[in-house]
């Protein structure tokens, strides 16, 4: 049997198939239209965050991370979780309002009788700025470095149980070495005649390249100060944590044998210039950077793992957890 077009039937399918066919080139060209545009719902992009040399503050149930990361300045992180972070546009500190342009290291920032101070280096000097807020802007009444005639770096408050404030920092003498100074009631002066050093390179493992101990930060416990530093350059994947103890903040301090405690930890490697804090749920943690992977220093990421006290031999010894968390930046 044959159907002719004029066939009822036959002039159905033809006129369903031109219907088709206008709809579909509709379709098409509506689609290739550049002015129309679909919606997309992009995801914020998320990368680990990447800040040397980090130190994190807990503060009215926010986590404040600072580091070593803009030309311009310090960088300010926040964070509800410590896995999550996000940042401003604006920095915390800002070369206009400092003393000298270039080299901004190794933020610390502390809430002290209704102020904050940050601590840091800007081009190889110790400094001290202040603001009302975490998030800044941190400012120098008076532009200048706390030791004007002496390039140091890595400066790192302490406040023992008596209320007396020190300051840890790294001199240029014999490399990088770690000393102590007792600081003025307005914790922005060093006072005169006070400077003691701590620890200089002294063990197997710190001597890959070139002599550094540097990064210190101390916590107390049970009556003992523990002073945990780096060693080693921190562009060699050999830069690692060590540890030193003692009855008294300004000495002697004893490094401990078992040294490194944190080197080359699962896939990082560069690992260093840690600092400690105490979390929500009351737990020792510590952050710390590394490379950015094993054929790249740069950016530098920021980690967090946990601080432990373990009995050896009928003594307390300090120890880092190798399981580390990785902070992600939600950059939105």
């Amino acid at each position: 049997m044959s159907y002719h077009i004029n066939h009822p039937i036959m002039k159905y399918i033809y006129i369903t198939l031109i219907f088709l066919t206008l709809v579909l080139q509709a379709v098409s060209c509506k689609a290739n239209d550049p002015e129309q545009k679909p919606i997309v719902d992009t995801p914020p992009e998320i990368v680990k965050v990447p800040l040397g040399d980090p130190f994190i503050m807990l503060w009215e149930g926010k986590y404040y991370a600072y580091g070593t990361y803009s030309e311009d300045g310090i960088t300010v992180f926040v964070s509800d979780d410590l896995v999550k972070w996000s940042n401003t546009t604006s920095l915390a500190l800002h070369k206009s309002d400092v003393w000298d342009d270039k080299w901004f290291w190794a933020p610390e920032v502390y809430y002290i009788n209704g102020k904050f101070y940050m601590y840091y280096s800007a081009n190889e000097h110790i400094c001290v700025a202040t603001s009302n807020s975490p998030l800044g802007p941190f400012k120098q009444e008076i532009q200048k470095p706390m030791i004007e005639d002496e390039k140091c770096i890595d400066n790192s408050l302490y406040i023992d149980d008596d209320g007396k404030s020190y300051l840890l920092f790294d001199r240029f003498n014999d490399g990088l070495n770690i000393w102590v100074a007792e600081m003025e009631a307005n914790l922005i002066d060093i006072k005169p005649g006070t400077m003691k050093k701590c620890i200089n390179v002294s063990q197997p493992w710190e001597e890959v390249w070139p002599r550094v101990n540097e990064g210190s930060f101390i916590v107390k416990r049970n009556g003992i100060y523990y002073m945990t530093y780096s060693a080693n350059s921190y562009e060699s994947q050999f830069y690692g944590v060590g540890v030193a103890t003692a009855t008294n903040i300004t000495g002697p301090w004893t490094k401990y044998e078992g040294n490194p405690i944190f080197q080359k930890p699962g896939d990082l490697v560069g690992v260093g210039h840690s600092a400690m804090f105490t979390d929500k749920d009351g737990k020792l943690r510590i952050v710390f950077h590394a490379h950015n992977s094993t054929a790249k220093i740069h950016p530098r990421h920021m980690y967090i793992s946990t601080v432990n006290f373990e009995n050896i031999g009928g003594k307390e010894v300090m120890a880092i957890d190798k399981n580390f968390m990785t902070p992600i930046w939600i950059n939105k």
